[in-house]
Protein backbone atom coordinates (compact mmCIF):
# COMPACT_ATOMS: atom_id res chain seq x y z
CA UNK A 1 0.00 0.00 0.00
CA UNK A 2 1.31 3.17 -0.75
CA UNK A 3 1.94 5.73 1.87
CA UNK A 4 1.89 9.57 1.48
CA UNK A 5 1.49 12.37 4.30
CA UNK A 6 -1.63 14.64 3.90
CA UNK A 7 -0.30 17.94 5.06
CA UNK A 8 -2.69 19.73 7.04
CA UNK A 9 -3.24 20.29 10.83
CA UNK A 10 -7.11 20.35 10.48
CA UNK A 11 -8.55 16.89 11.74
CA UNK A 12 -11.93 17.83 9.88
CA UNK A 13 -10.20 17.43 6.80
CA UNK A 14 -8.26 14.56 7.67
CA UNK A 15 -11.00 12.48 8.95
CA UNK A 16 -12.97 13.60 5.68
CA UNK A 17 -10.12 12.22 3.15
CA UNK A 18 -9.52 9.61 5.20
CA UNK A 19 -13.19 8.11 4.54
CA UNK A 20 -13.12 9.45 1.09
CA UNK A 21 -9.92 7.52 0.23
CA UNK A 22 -10.88 4.62 2.64
CA UNK A 23 -8.16 1.61 2.65
CA UNK A 24 -6.55 2.77 -1.08
CA UNK A 25 -3.87 4.28 0.67
CA UNK A 26 -2.14 4.27 4.00
CA UNK A 27 -2.33 8.34 5.05
CA UNK A 28 -0.11 9.99 7.48
CA UNK A 29 -1.05 13.70 9.13
CA UNK A 30 1.67 15.92 9.69
CA UNK A 31 1.32 14.93 13.66
CA UNK A 32 2.15 11.52 12.44
CA UNK A 33 5.81 12.46 10.90
CA UNK A 34 6.49 14.98 13.92
CA UNK A 35 5.75 17.62 12.34
CA UNK A 36 4.79 20.16 14.63
CA UNK A 37 5.46 23.87 12.47
CA UNK A 38 3.22 25.99 11.49
CA UNK A 39 3.65 25.63 7.58
CA UNK A 40 3.12 28.96 6.00
CA UNK A 41 -0.30 29.78 3.50
CA UNK A 42 0.87 33.17 2.31
CA UNK A 43 0.14 33.12 -1.50
CA UNK A 44 -2.91 34.60 -3.06
CA UNK A 45 -4.15 31.74 -4.60
CA UNK A 46 -5.48 28.16 -3.66
CA UNK A 47 -3.32 26.04 -6.00
CA UNK A 48 -0.09 28.47 -4.35
CA UNK A 49 -1.10 27.91 -0.95
CA UNK A 50 -1.63 23.87 -1.42
CA UNK A 51 1.36 23.99 -3.45
CA UNK A 52 3.14 25.87 -0.41
CA UNK A 53 2.35 23.36 1.87
CA UNK A 54 3.75 20.18 0.04
CA UNK A 55 6.11 21.94 -0.82
CA UNK A 56 7.50 22.28 2.29
CA UNK A 57 6.31 18.76 3.45
CA UNK A 58 8.49 17.33 0.69
CA UNK A 59 11.38 19.43 1.31
CA UNK A 60 12.08 18.69 5.37
CA UNK A 61 10.61 15.63 5.52
CA UNK A 62 11.64 13.75 2.29
CA UNK A 63 8.35 12.11 1.55
CA UNK A 64 5.73 11.48 -0.71
CA UNK A 65 2.68 14.54 0.01
CA UNK A 66 0.11 16.21 -0.48
CA UNK A 67 -1.56 19.08 0.69
CA UNK A 68 -4.67 21.17 -0.02
CA UNK A 69 -6.74 24.30 -0.35
CA UNK A 70 -10.20 24.59 0.03
CA UNK A 71 -11.94 28.37 -0.88
CA UNK A 72 -16.04 29.45 -0.81
CA UNK A 73 -16.45 31.30 -3.73
CA UNK A 74 -19.44 33.64 -3.47
CA UNK A 75 -20.28 35.44 -6.79
CA UNK A 76 -21.86 38.48 -5.35
CA UNK A 77 -18.91 38.98 -3.30
CA UNK A 78 -16.21 38.67 -6.60
CA UNK A 79 -14.74 35.44 -5.37
CA UNK A 80 -14.76 36.03 -1.65
CA UNK A 81 -14.04 34.89 0.86
CA UNK A 82 -12.07 32.30 -1.64
CA UNK A 83 -8.17 32.17 -0.17
CA UNK A 84 -9.01 34.33 2.89
CA UNK A 85 -12.15 31.20 3.71
CA UNK A 86 -10.46 29.71 6.48
CA UNK A 87 -9.71 33.69 8.42
CA UNK A 88 -12.61 35.43 6.88
CA UNK A 89 -13.39 37.35 9.96
CA UNK A 90 -10.34 39.68 10.86
CA UNK A 91 -8.55 38.72 13.89
CA UNK A 92 -10.66 35.22 14.36
CA UNK A 93 -8.20 32.82 12.43
CA UNK A 94 -10.03 29.90 11.69
CA UNK A 95 -13.15 30.77 13.38
CA UNK A 96 -15.96 29.36 11.70
CA UNK A 97 -18.93 30.75 13.53
CA UNK A 98 -17.12 34.11 13.31
CA UNK A 99 -16.99 33.62 9.47
CA UNK A 100 -19.96 32.46 8.90
CA UNK A 101 -21.50 35.78 11.00
CA UNK A 102 -19.34 37.77 8.49
CA UNK A 103 -20.40 36.08 5.70
CA UNK A 104 -24.55 36.42 6.50
CA UNK A 105 -23.69 40.14 7.09
CA UNK A 106 -21.88 40.85 3.98
CA UNK A 107 -24.70 38.97 2.17
CA UNK A 108 -27.80 41.24 3.26
CA UNK A 109 -29.99 42.33 0.59
CA UNK A 110 -28.40 40.34 -2.08
CA UNK A 111 -30.07 38.49 -4.27
CA UNK A 112 -27.74 36.63 -6.09
CA UNK A 113 -26.36 33.91 -3.74
CA UNK A 114 -24.81 31.78 -5.75
CA UNK A 115 -21.48 30.08 -4.53
CA UNK A 116 -18.91 27.41 -5.20
CA UNK A 117 -16.42 25.91 -2.80
CA UNK A 118 -13.59 24.67 -4.87
CA UNK A 119 -10.58 22.75 -3.34
CA UNK A 120 -7.31 22.12 -4.86
CA UNK A 121 -4.56 19.46 -4.27
CA UNK A 122 -1.37 19.72 -4.69
CA UNK A 123 0.70 16.04 -4.95
CA UNK A 124 4.55 15.54 -5.27
CA UNK A 125 5.27 12.47 -5.89
CA UNK A 126 9.40 11.35 -5.94
CA UNK A 127 9.37 15.41 -6.14
CA UNK A 128 7.29 15.23 -9.49
CA UNK A 129 4.11 17.92 -8.72
CA UNK A 130 0.75 17.46 -9.83
CA UNK A 131 -2.88 19.77 -9.32
CA UNK A 132 -6.39 18.47 -8.81
CA UNK A 133 -9.33 20.22 -8.59
CA UNK A 134 -12.79 19.66 -7.07
CA UNK A 135 -15.64 22.26 -7.54
CA UNK A 136 -19.23 22.01 -6.11
CA UNK A 137 -21.71 24.40 -7.20
CA UNK A 138 -24.68 25.82 -5.22
CA UNK A 139 -25.63 28.97 -2.64
CA UNK A 140 -25.76 30.60 0.32
CA UNK A 141 -28.81 30.28 2.37
CA UNK A 142 -29.81 33.25 4.73
CA UNK A 143 -30.15 31.24 7.80
CA UNK A 144 -27.99 28.60 9.01
CA UNK A 145 -28.62 24.78 8.97
CA UNK A 146 -27.26 21.43 10.13
CA UNK A 147 -24.77 20.66 12.88
CA UNK A 148 -22.61 18.11 10.81
CA UNK A 149 -19.72 19.25 8.45
CA UNK A 150 -17.66 22.44 9.72
CA UNK A 151 -16.82 25.78 8.20
CA UNK A 152 -19.44 27.20 5.87
CA UNK A 153 -21.36 24.06 5.48
CA UNK A 154 -24.46 25.04 7.32
CA UNK A 155 -24.76 27.74 4.96
CA UNK A 156 -24.08 25.99 2.01
CA UNK A 157 -26.72 24.29 -0.18
CA UNK A 158 -25.19 22.04 -3.10
CA UNK A 159 -27.03 22.74 -6.39
CA UNK A 160 -29.55 19.78 -6.85
CA UNK A 161 -30.46 19.56 -3.12
CA UNK A 162 -32.37 20.71 -0.65
CA UNK A 163 -30.07 20.10 2.18
CA UNK A 164 -26.92 22.09 3.23
CA UNK A 165 -23.71 20.26 3.75
CA UNK A 166 -24.17 20.19 7.42
CA UNK A 167 -28.10 19.10 7.14
CA UNK A 168 -26.62 15.97 4.48
CA UNK A 169 -24.63 14.08 7.02
CA UNK A 170 -20.87 13.01 6.10
CA UNK A 171 -21.72 9.79 4.36
CA UNK A 172 -23.70 12.09 1.04
CA UNK A 173 -21.36 14.71 2.03
CA UNK A 174 -18.43 12.87 0.87
CA UNK A 175 -19.90 11.23 -2.12
CA UNK A 176 -20.53 14.83 -3.73
CA UNK A 177 -18.54 17.97 -2.33
CA UNK A 178 -15.42 19.16 -3.68
CA UNK A 179 -13.03 17.70 -1.41
CA UNK A 180 -14.16 14.24 -2.55
CA UNK A 181 -14.20 15.27 -6.20
CA UNK A 182 -10.38 16.24 -6.02
CA UNK A 183 -10.02 13.25 -3.78
CA UNK A 184 -10.94 11.02 -6.09
CA UNK A 185 -8.69 12.59 -8.69
CA UNK A 186 -5.99 12.39 -6.42
CA UNK A 187 -6.33 8.76 -5.20
CA UNK A 188 -6.70 7.43 -9.01
CA UNK A 189 -3.53 9.10 -9.83
CA UNK A 190 -1.64 8.15 -7.07
CA UNK A 191 -2.98 4.26 -6.77
CA UNK A 192 -2.15 4.09 -10.90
Amino acid sequence: MKQFVFATNNKHKLDEVRKIIGERIELLSLKDIHCNEEIPETADTLEGNALMKARYVFEHYHTNCFADDTGLEVEALGGAPGVYSARYAEGAGHDSEANMRKLLKEMEGIANRKAQFRTVFAVIIDGKEHLFEGIVRGEIITTRRGTSGFGYDPLFKPEGYTKTFAEMGDELKNKISHRAIASQKLCKYITN
